[in-house]
């Protein structure tokens, strides 16, 4: 219950309608709930279809939500036949009467009961959609995902399309980094510095759907310029006690188990799930680097394995206290820890190409990580018209790690010589936040909505580094100039309003949210932790507003037109602002700058969805957004040691357009194709900046760039229980900050056989089938030229193996279902 009132909060403030009434509102329609009759619960992705009495023209239709919910507008008075078809269950029709134009008929609770002979003619073809679209975002079933069955978050998130995972496991959003990640609707403890790992420990079983918001509304946060990925873990609510076992390995040498039960009543829902993941896989890269001035070269390829092991677990439970108030506790934790190891091997040649010095350096480390998550929720319903939604949630997350650096070198001069490097770095990154959410909807009159909340984020982050530095093992002492505790302390305070309406076929709706927050960050060097040298504490604090607007304008035969405006930010993250500088690699030292402040973008979108009762469906989105003070990692060359620095700086501005085209067919009553083309247009001011540190100014040209990629999903459905899913895609010559990233693609494989009437699954899949995701990237500036490619995992074939099980009733309790009937007006939509 909890689940599907957070939907409807989220999902009826965006667009603030239902997207099935595409009749103007001066006329009649209906709405309704539909039930499944053999587990009890709402049956989503029934058709509705609407006839006039004697008639076999279609003159409405409709699909119900995850719901069960239905609306179907644009009825003048007069009787018709209203049918409910689904595949596997037996059709129901009804004859209905509207009195007068302006009637909406509430039809009530339908429920629809399996068909046993047309389920065994359909077999083949009775599957859900693997990608729906909504009014505000689009949809991905993650169960569907045949290609990341056994896999991570990570492995589900780079087969969605639009989305990207690098080599490094950061995700960019339409070519855009600059993404915000939730878990159920909330942070749940992601930051810029945990992201990539929890994604990757995260088991892709665990996902029920993934939704992609591109352009949010004033309710949600503004971070992350090109929106957010709403990850959906899996919180079924069938009636009665059911669950699931499951085992997999890969050909990496990864394995993995799990286990999960559930549990459903009139007055509690519960459910638990364990997961252990062992997984191991290797890397690599090759980065050529010139130094222009004396056309010197260096060259470095590195080999690198990780053997990562973690727990995963879930447990959940709701009280439905009365008929108006649901208590709801969530708790997600994981545990875990690996091995990392990396050798470097560089070359380092004259103008000529001959060697100067060989040099090979090694890293091996350990690392442990901890993190839970606490959420407590309350959900009030004061009417049927109206709620408050109050949750308060604690995250922590902790990793402890330690890496041994040993480097040797050896010259082609033989009066020259270096000596050997051992070093140590330990560090002990901790991470709490506390958040605070109020969010209260109204729908004060049956055209119109108004939703209004608070929301308070306090996060406090330190990160302590120790390095030791000798030249063997048993010599080794304490590098206090490599000594750094770093402190990052950020409370968000956010209040929002938002009031929806419609008019005819018009629907709107506006908001205007303001948030101020604080940032207090410290980067403490040994003197200033230990001997009580004075320390510089960079405090800043911001007040803005971030408006948006939408409009959408049903057209008649299934299309809709939709516009809207968001105003968005970026913020610099802790490890952005941090001034130390990590010496992993000795000859690409990075380091972050305090200095940094938030990015803001404008962003427009222009939507258009058309709709075939063939089964086809186009979405074309347009979109612009200008950015100012955009935030770009620089590159510069020291020519006195030879090393390249990286950092963050504020650089210029930006613009960028693009069209993304998803079409949805289906053919042969078989096939599924999900084809996603994106075509995006981007400009980088040009700018100059001196970065501490660096001899003379870094400037970078104004660039512009055109980019495209392409991304199909096909999805067979065999006779005898067998689904094949394939899925590819191509990814065009994209700009970046000093430099350009070449293109790349990939092709995934899955197969998937159902057993014992579904009851035992096998799966297999092979992830980068031509061993081609990788990462190549040009950059230049004052002094330097360098080409590199990267790549992490490489071809894995894997096999999963589920038994299901579980005594679910057929029969729901009634209350459970409550009022359901009446929540299926102009406003809901999930």
């Amino acid at each position: 219950m909890m689940k599907k009132k957070v939907s409807f909060l989220l999902a009826g403030m965006l667009m603030c309608m239902t997207p099935a009434m595409n009749g103007a509102t001066i006329d009649g329609g209906i709405k309704g709930t539909v039930m499944d009759g053999e587990l009890g619960g709402p049956l989503e992705f029934v058709t509705v279809q609407v006839k006039a009495k004697g008639s076999d023209k279609i003159l409405q239709g409709s699909v119900t939500g995850s719901d069960g919910n239905y609306s179907i507008g644009g009825l003048k008075k007069g009787e018709y036949v209203v049918t409910f078809s689904y595949i596997g269950y037996g059709e129901v029709s009804k004859t209905i009467s509207i009195g007068t134009n302006s009637q909406v008929l509430n039809l009530g609770e339908l429920t629809l009961e399996e068909d046993a002979n047309q389920l065994n003619e359909v077999e083949i073809v009775a599957k859900r959609p693997q990608m729906r679209f909504e009014i505000d975002r689009k949809v991905f079933d993650a169960t569907q995902d045949i290609a990341s069955e056994g896999g991570s978050v990570s492995d589900l998130l780079s087969n969605i399309p639009s989305v990207e995972v690098d080599n490094e496991g950061s995700v960019s959003l339409r070519g855009n980094s600059s993404v915000t990640i939730w878990i159920n609707g909330k942070a749940s403890g992601l930051t810029s510095d945990n992201q990539a790992d929890i994604l990757e420990m995260m088991p892709a079983g665990d996902i029920k759907q993934v939704e992609v918001i591109t352009n949010p509304s004033a309710k949600y946060s503004p971070e992350g310029t090109a929106g957010i990925i709403n990850i959906i873990l899996k919180d079924d609510r069938k009636p009665g006690y059911y669950g699931s076992v499951k085992a997999g390995a890969d050909t990496d040498g990864g394995y993995q188990a799990s286990g999960n039960i559930n549990y459903s009543s009139s007055k509690v829902d519960a459910y638990a799930n364990l997961n252990y993941r062992n997984r191991e896989f290797k890397g690599g890269g090759i980065t050529s680097r010139e130094n222009t001035t004396d056309h010197s070269f260096l060259d470095q390829t590195n080999d690198s394995k990780r053997q990562h092991n973690n727990w995963f677990g879930r447990f959940g439970a709701t009280w439905h206290m009365t008929k108006n108030d649901d208590l709801s506790l969530n708790v997600t934790g994981m545990t875990g820890g690996g091995d990392n190891s990396e050798t470097i091997h560089y070359i380092s040649t004259d103008s000529q190409r001959n060697t100067l010095y060989t040099s090979d350096r090694t890293t091996n480390g350990n690392s442990d990580m901890k993190m839970y998550n606490l959420e407590l929720n309350y959900v009030h319903k004061f009417s049927d018209k109206s709620n408050i939604d109050l949750t308060v949630s604690n995250n922590q997350w902790k990793r402890d790690g330690m890496d041994i650096f040993q480097q040797s070198t050896k010259y082609t001069d033989p009066s020259l010589s270096a000596d050997p490097i051992y070093q140590t770095q330990e560090n002990d990154i901790k991470d709490k936040t506390w958040e605070v959410q109020a969010d209260y909807s109204n729908k004060i009159s049956d055209m119109s909505r108004i939703e209004a909340g608070y929301k308070g984020t306090f996060q406090r982050n330190a990160s302590p580094v120790d390095t030791y530095t000798g030249t063997t093992a048993g010599n080794i002492q304490q590098d206090q100039t490599l000594y750094n505790r770093f402190l990052y302390n950020q409370d968000v305070h956010a209040l929002y309003m938002t009031y929806g309406g419609k008019w005819e076929n018009l629907s709107y709706q506006a908001g205007l949210r303001g948030e101020y927050w604080r940032v207090d960050t410290r980067s403490l060097d040994f003197d200033q932790e230990f001997n009580g040298k004075p320390s510089e504490s960079f405090e800043k604090d911001y007040f803005k507003l971030f408006p948006s607007a939408f409009i959408s304008y049903s057209l008649p035969k299934n299309n809709e037109l939709q516009v809207n405006y968001t105003r968005r930010l970026r913020r610099p993250w802790g490890g952005q602002l941090n001034s130390f500088r990590n010496i992993s690699d000795a000859s690409n030292i990075s380091f972050g700058n305090p200095e940094l402040t938030p990015e803001y973008s404008h962003s427009f979108e222009l939507n258009y969805i058309k709709s075939w009762e063939s089964g086809h469906t186009l979405s074309l989105s347009g979109y612009y957004r200008s950015t100012d003070d955009v935030i770009q990692r620089i590159r510069f060359l020291n020519t006195e040691d030879n090393v390249m620095y990286t950092t963050s700086e504020n650089v210029a501005k930006s613009q960028a357009s693009g069209l993304e085209i998803v079409g949805k067919d289906k053919l042969f009553k078989i096939l599924d194709l999900t084809t996603t083309v994106n075509l995006y247009y981007s400009k980088l001011d040009g700018f100059t900046y001196l970065p501490a540190g660096a001899s003379t100014p870094v400037t970078g040209e104004t660039d512009e760039s055109f980019a495209w990629d392409v991304r199909m999903i096909a999805n067979l459905s065999l006779p005898w229980g067998v689904s094949l899913q394939g899925t590819g895609n191509y990814n065009s010559k994209r700009l970046m900050a000093q430099g350009y990233r070449k293109p790349n693609y990939s092709v995934d494989l899955g197969l998937r056989k159902s057993f014992l009437n579904d009851k035992l699954t096998l799966s297999v899949n092979a992830r980068d089938l031509l061993d081609s995701r990788k990462f190549r990237t040009i950059t230049s500036g004052d002094g330097f030229w360098q080409d590199s490619e990267n790549w992490r995992g490489g071809r894995r074939v894997g096999f999963t193996l589920t038994y299901n099980f579980g005594n679910m009733n057929k029969k729901k309790d009634k209350s459970k279902s409550r009022d359901r009937s009446d929540d299926s007006e102009m406003f809901e939509m999930e």
